[in-house]
């Protein structure tokens, strides 16, 4: 297994309380615990050349991670093309709170990924609603934030193949925490909780959940379609010919 964390990494670099919370960015954060889970574990950033995704990197990676939130749309145009058709080959890609509007979550949406937001250091509960998923493999029936931003319905996505995780707030509000997506050989899943100025990723039931979508994401050795003028398989008959003495 190899893992690429992606970080924006600019609140970190800006907000000392941020900085304070994540001394290490997120990224570094994300790293720590994944680090159980892979043989490979590298970081990339923004401000990085081609954002730390070079093809070679992108070509060494089973699982990229994704976060980013006030700079979505300093992010190349040709770095997400690359990534896109990563995803498309079959590397699995987890986006990661505010990454919902990413220039790369949109374009494997394929809509705008809006929704309501509020920062009030309200309480959330992330429901399991498919509790047969291995993504939810080692929780309860729900995982309690003492503390987060608030994401609110509608959530502009199109439908998931699977929905994992429905969270409620302490302000009434409902939304699709935890979603899965395929895309040609690709397995997405968005998972909502991680807003910089909570110490969210520091929670055990949320490393778990993330660490079980690694392992559900990465490439499987599946079959890889041929597209474009196929020869045929077995002979074509003379239809022409059929029925005639």
């Amino acid at each position: 297994m190899k893992i690429t964390i992606w970080n924006e990494n600019r609140h970190e670099n800006k907000n000392p309380e941020v900085a304070k919370v994540y001394p290490k960015g997120i990224h570094g954060a994300l790293a720590d615990f994944l680090a159980e889970e892979a043989d490979v574990v590298r970081t990339a950033t923004l401000d990085e050349p081609e954002h730390g995704l070079t093809e070679e990197v992108l070509n060494d990676t089973d699982v990229l991670l994704w976060w980013g939130h006030i700079a979505h749309d300093e992010v190349e145009d040709a770095i997400v093309q690359r990534i896109q058709n990563r995803v498309l080959d079959g590397m699995g890609l987890i986006v990661l709170h505010s990454g919902h509007l990413s220039k790369i979550f949109r374009r494997l949406m394929g809509t705008g990924c809006d929704l309501k937001w509020r920062e009030a250091d309200e309480r959330e509960r992330l429901w399991v609603v498919e509790p047969g998923h291995p993504i939810t493999e080692g929780i309860g029936e729900y995982i309690e934030m003492p503390k987060e931003e608030m994401y609110g319905e509608h959530f502009d996505i199109p439908a998931p193949d699977e929905l994992v995780f429905i969270s409620w707030f302490e302000g009434g509000e409902v939304f699709r925490s935890g979603a899965t997506f395929t895309r040609g050989r690709g397995k997405i899943f968005y998972f909502r909780p991680g807003h910089e100025t909570y110490p969210t990723y520091y929670n055990k039931d949320v490393q778990t959940v993330i660490k079980n979508a690694v392992r559900w994401s990465a490439p499987k050795n599946t079959p890889v379609p041929v597209y474009g003028n196929a020869s045929p398989l077995e002979a074509i008959s003379d239809k022409d010919a059929e029925g005639k003495d």
